[in-house]
């Protein structure tokens, strides 16, 4: 039963464990899958965002151009209109200057032909100047009274009729010419004669007559008029668009057909995009990209870096880069992680590692419970084994001195002295080898309680192996022992308690006695090393393996006998040799082979 309680509580401690290791590796998967699932959406996302920023930078790239060529042309325009405007104004002022010209003519005719006229209508007439007119002017309106000299042309006297006694006198051609006019009034005045009396007089002319004056006016006004139609002509002053006008232009590009996506996409900056907005999404990879038709396979653009490698489906995450687009390819742009696995086991690291800690706690102490199990199943084997031979060992004395007593109720055993004597002998011995068993039990007991006192005195080892030596002789004797004794240690005395130093070496040459299947051969050596002794007892038994020369200390622990079924103990004895020593501030060790005997080797302090 026992037995199967043992075995059961394994099975299920192992079923636990396996059951724990089993949810370590279901969470483990999952959150393995988890965090593959939050790295495919930021993924997504990202390509998602940089699509959506191709397409941006697109149009944008659009408008800039469209707005940078609508600004040329205005500059342009507006050049060309200036200069154009300039063209007109220099030929306006050509025009001025010529008409100028004409008019200059034109006045300069009018005021020889007053002149020519005035000086035919009257007598003698002179220009004066304003200053000389003022003063010949009367300002009360009295006429003046002159003494002049006439001079009459004489053609105004042939026509008119007049007979002069004077001298005549014929007027120049030409007594106006344009540049003397500049310094002319805007009214000539004539000092004259009246031909019928020779009373003097004024003639006014002006400079510029009023016709004149107005048709000079007219031509101008014309000539402005003109100017300004034709600069009207030229259009407005700067050449004008709406920000409507140029994406309708924008957008009517956009729809064309024939325009490759190569030319849609600045792929020196597509690399920088991608790699911002993953940093952007948390992931810290170096992607592998390229750009391929939608419609077609066909690579446009790749990284440098992996123009030999390969985009596995696994790693690899695509999306349109014009998905808009209705007549042209819309483009595709591939994006890989070859590190994608090694990224996400990365990010589980610290789930790994607790995982495999608590595993790990888990495998401990499911051990250290299985050996806890075992070394109990194997002490209760022990002190199964010991409560059976404790108790064959007390049952055999008990029984000998039930016979012995039982024998000296026979009337005929007491009559004889020497039977008597030697069942009284016997019984004595067996008392005295049950109390001996009772007293080795009870020197264990004290001994794992701490209370066991040690009486510490200066012992000599050699001296005492030899009085150990003396007190086995019988038992010695009893299987014909080969006893070597090397007692070559000079300097033998250690401090301890002699009666339990005595007991570590009684139990040694006892097992060297009992476990040797012929002849025993015990070979005692001591000798000094610096400041310890070294007590050597070999023999040439059955010797032990490894595995038992490990738990021959083990308390209950007996090693296996074979053919040897005399052998009799509780398993106490070599435990009680090693907590011995221990308290003697010293150290046992033991070498065995296998059907070739057991060396014991004690090393103690010396006493100074």
């Amino acid at each position: 039963m026992k037995k199967r309680g043992f075995w059961l509580i394994t099975v299920l401690m192992t079923v636990a464990l396996l059951g724990v290791f089993v949810m370590q590796l279901y969470y483990i998967r999952e959150s393995y899958k988890l965090k593959s699932q939050l790295f495919d959406e930021q993924v997504n996302q990202t390509l998602t965002s940089v699509a959506n920023k191709v397409q941006r930078r697109n149009v944008a790239d659009h408008l800039t151009r469209k707005d940078a060529e609508n600004k040329l042309k205005q500059l342009q325009d507006s050049r060309q209109r200036a200069l154009d405007i300039k063209d007109l104004r220099q030929q306006y002022i050509q025009g001025a200057e010529l008409r100028q010209a004409e008019r200059e003519n034109e006045i300069e005719n009018y005021l020889n032909q007053q002149d020519s006229i005035i000086r035919v209508s009257y007598r003698a007439p002179d220009v004066i100047s304003e200053k000389e007119y003022s003063s010949l002017t009367s300002k009360n309106g009295d006429k003046l009274d002159l003494q002049m000299d006439a001079i009459v042309d004489l053609k105004s006297l042939i026509l008119r009729g007049y007979s002069m006694r004077t001298k005549p006198f014929s007027a120049p051609p030409k007594a106006f010419e344009f540049k003397s006019m500049q310094s002319l009034p805007d009214t000539l005045r004539y000092l004259v004669f009246d031909p019928r009396d020779g009373s003097p007089g004024f003639a006014n002319v002006p400079k510029i007559p009023n016709d004149l004056e107005k048709k000079f006016k007219r031509e101008d006004d014309i000539a402005k008029k003109q100017l300004e139609i034709k600069i009207a002509a030229l259009g407005k002053d700067t050449f004008t668009y709406t920000r409507l006008s140029v994406v309708e232009d924008v957008s009517k590009e956009l729809q064309e057909t024939n325009i490759p996506i190569y030319k849609r996409i600045n792929f020196d900056s597509l690399g920088n995009l991608i790699k911002g907005e993953l940093q952007a999404h948390n992931i810290n990879l170096e992607p592998s990209y390229r750009v391929s038709l939608a419609k077609k396979d066909s690579t446009i653009f790749m990284t440098a870096s992996n123009v030999k490698g390969e985009f596995l489906p696994e790693n690899t995450y695509k999306i349109p880069l014009f998905g808009n687009d209705i007549f042209r390819d819309p483009g595709m742009l591939f994006v890989s992680f070859p590190d994608k696995n090694s990224a996400i086991v990365s990010n589980l690291s610290a789930t790994l590692a607790s995982s495999v800690g608590l595993l790990l706690v888990l495998v401990f102490i499911f051990s250290y419970t299985l050996y806890a199990i075992l070394k109990q199943k194997k002490i209760s084997e022990m002190k199964t084994d010991f409560i059976n031979n404790m108790t064959h060992e007390f049952k055999t004395p008990v029984a000998t001195i039930m016979i012995a007593s039982e024998a000296l109720k026979d009337p005929e055993v007491t009559e004889d002295k020497n039977r008597l004597k030697r069942l009284a002998s016997i019984i004595y011995d067996e008392n005295v080898r049950l109390g001996s068993h009772i007293e080795r039990v009870l020197s264990i007991a004290r001994l794992e309680k701490g209370e066991l006192k040690m009486e510490i005195e200066e012992v000599d080892m050699n001296d005492l192996i030899v009085i150990v030596l003396d007190s086995m002789g019988l038992q010695l004797e009893k299987k014909n022992a080969i006893i070597n004794i090397n007692t070559e240690a000079r300097n033998a005395t250690v401090l301890g308690d002699e009666l339990h130093l005595s007991n570590v070496i009684y139990n040694l040459i006892d097992n060297a006695n009992k476990y040797s299947v012929e002849t025993p051969e015990i070979t005692i050596t001591t000798r000094n090393t610096q400041s310890r002794l070294i007590i050597e007892i070999a023999d040439k038994g059955i010797g032990m393996t490894k595995d038992q020369t490990k738990r021959i200390f083990d308390q209950f622990y007996r090693v296996p006998t074979g053919n040897l079924h005399d052998v009799k103990g509780f398993g106490l004895g070599l435990n009680y040799v090693q907590d011995i020593i221990k308290q003697s501030n010293g150290t046992i060790k033991v070498s065995s082979e296998k059907d070739k005997g057991t060396t014991f080797e004690i090393s103690l302090p010396l006493s100074n």
